[in-house]
């Protein structure tokens, strides 16, 4: 690919910003129940699946590390008043036990991957629900082949998803995306080997977008 053309698709993207992980948000949902009581959103930013959350769940506990951002998800979620926001490194803090649901939403990157993976299952409740979407960095040529696939359908979803927020009068990139990023470390096969040490049975795969998606299910209380 050309100089000029990775310009040209710079300069497309700029203009047609959109969310890639609010784009799985429909997916992350349908791998949980249809009603829970206990949710813990880790990496919540703008508190957008949160309030997904919030809808099938009696209480949300929803972790980011950036005051402002936690501020600007208490402004947008006034009347949900099932949902606790809290500023604090998830690393630090001490996770409540029994959640029904996990989830950590391109945030795993940020930290320790297997000690938060471990606190993660301690967390969880018997039979409850961890879902993960994360990026990973490329290495193998099934990975350049994905990311060739999703270059132009990219373009297409990003300027569908422009269009839309233009007619809505909305401008400018979402607020969702304002969050500090960070390139990730670990390969998928990296990831995929320690996760299912820490996590057995867990199931991962790779997704369009560059994107990766963990899902685990504790084991049930013994009867």
């Amino acid at each position: 690919m050309t100089g000029a053309l990775l310009r040209a698709l710079d300069h497309f993207n700029a203009a047609h910003p959109w969310d890639h992980n609010a784009h799985h948000h429909a997916w992350i949902l349908r791998r949980l129940p249809a009603m829970f009581s206990r949710a813990l959103d880790v990496g919540c930013g703008s508190g957008d699946l949160a309030r997904l959350l919030a809808g099938r769940a009696d209480e949300v506990l929803a972790v980011d590390r950036d005051p402002s951002i936690v501020e600007h998800a208490r402004s947008l979620s006034r009347e949900y008043t099932n949902i606790d926001f809290v500023a604090d490194d998830v690393t630090e803090l001490e996770l409540p036990g029994d959640q029904d649901v996990i989830t950590c939403v391109a945030t795993l990157h940020h930290l320790p991957f297997t000690t938060t993976l471990r606190r993660f299952r301690n967390a969880l409740a018997p039979g409850g629900t961890l879902v993960v979407l994360g990026v990973y960095r490329e290495r193998t040529a099934g990975d350049r082949m994905l990311s060739a696939a999703a270059a132009p359908a990219n373009l297409v979803v990003g300027w569908l998803k422009t269009r839309a927020r233009r007619r809505r009068g909305e401008t400018g990139r979402p607020a969702s995306m304002t969050a500090p990023t960070k390139p990730a470390s670990m390969t998928f096969t990296e990831i995929t080997e320690q996760a299912r040490a820490e996590l057995p049975g867990a199931v991962l795969r790779r997704h369009l977008f560059w994107r990766y998606s963990l899902v685990y299910r504790a084991p049930s209380a013994a009867r």
